[in-house]
């Protein structure tokens, strides 16, 4: 999907297509994610791991085969919808496998650090490869590239053990996984988590548009997109190694303080060089949160509504992000893209202060993962 991210709306800026088109494209990335999370949390809660994740495979090399054959804007979004829903909802399945895995929070820590290593990796290897190969071979030997990568994860998960099912609540009445926002902290977490997920779409959207609007070839963009998951790749094989020591509310505090300042110089970075540099410290800094988010998730929900709250996290920035490019677009062709980057930085930084409210102190005592 990052390789598709990056690929798709390039050709659609080639092809003549406005910041606006290109921001819809976008957009459609996280849109089916909307619709599936909740269903495929309820899902997931019931089937596990493997099943979801095979019809996540077929689905994923599917939507970027039909851009192989046609590759025009129609098909485009249509890979994107198929790409999209099938990374979010692999992406639940295997976040709630992980996480009843975990004995304690530490280990929550630990584990989700090295989980979120392979989304990091992901997003330096697709843009950076999509980059490579559209310059050298064409958009089409890209996207059938992305159609092959998803085959990968079936490999390494086929073999994978099955966790035994949680049994839900006996004798109630089925909750609504609305009722989950009815506590104060998930509400919490969940405006903390939309913000820092909005820094990562507002990233994605506008580092191509700079670069094409300075002349980058796609190749240097891959590069500067490729360096920003590099650096979220380092800071979470870091991360295991200190989870003993380090506190989710005060990594998620940091970062957005730092992301709300770094926000506010990228425009300014007029280089490949200096733009490299502003996404490596924002890959340090964003790459660091996604851990701690899932942590402090599993640790004030139920063990048996972990895939619904998974979920919930999901669509709650999945629809976000459908809407985030759209606007971004928008703005982006009537003010230009820096005010984007400017406004963003400006409501995350403004958004470390219910981060800060995350800490421990003011949260009930962290509960058995099983």
């Amino acid at each position: 999907m990052a390789g598709m991210r990056m690929a798709a709306p390039l050709l659609a800026l080639r092809e003549g297509f406005s910041a606006l088109a290109v921001g819809f494209l976008l957009a459609l990335f996280a849109l089916t994610q909307v619709f599936l999370a909740l269903p495929a949390g309820r899902y997931v809660d019931r089937h596990g791991l493997k099943r979801p994740v095979g019809l996540c495979v077929l689905a994923a090399s599917v939507g970027a085969g039909l851009a192989v054959i046609y590759p025009v804007f129609a098909v485009l979004c249509l890979s994107a919808l198929m790409t999209g829903g099938a990374t979010g909802v692999a992406s639940i399945s295997l976040q709630r496998h992980v996480g009843r895995a975990a004995q304690d929070a530490n280990e929550l820590k630990k584990v989700f650090s090295w989980l979120a290593i392979g989304p990091a990796v992901s997003n330096f290897v697709g843009p950076l490869a999509a980059g490579l190969l559209i310059d050298h071979s064409g958009f089409r030997t890209a996207f059938l590239f992305m159609a092959v990568l998803p085959l990968a994860t079936w490999f390494w998960v086929r073999h994978t053990i099955e966790l035994p099912p949680v049994a839900g609540q006996q004798g109630k009445t089925p909750n609504k996984a609305w009722d989950l926002l009815r506590e104060p902290l998930m509400r919490r977490l969940m405006l903390v988590n939309w913000l820092l997920s909005s820094c990562w779409d507002v990233h994605t959207f506008v580092v191509p548009v700079l670069g094409h609007e300075r002349g980058f070839s796609a190749s240097v963009i891959g590069a500067i997109l490729g360096a920003f998951a590099l650096a979220a790749t380092f800071v979470r094989v870091l991360l295991p190694l200190f989870a003993s020591r380090v506190r989710e509310w005060v990594i998620v505090t940091s970062a957005m303080a730092i992301t709300a300042v770094l926000f506010g110089a990228y425009p300014f970075m007029q280089s490949p060089l200096a733009m490299g540099v502003c996404s490596v410290l924002l890959g340090l800094a964003l790459g660091s949160v996604q851990p701690m988010i899932m942590s402090t998730l599993h640790q004030i929900t139920p063990e048996a509504r972990h895939g619904e709250a998974l979920g919930l996290r999901l669509m709650s920035i999945n629809a976000s992000s459908v809407l985030m490019p759209l606007l971004f677009g928008t703005a982006g062709a009537v003010v230009g893209v820096s005010v984007v980057f400017w406004t963003v930085g400006l409501a995350v930084g403004a958004g470390a202060r219910p981060a800060w409210l995350l800490r421990p102190g003011l949260r009930p005592a962290s509960p058995p993962s099983r």
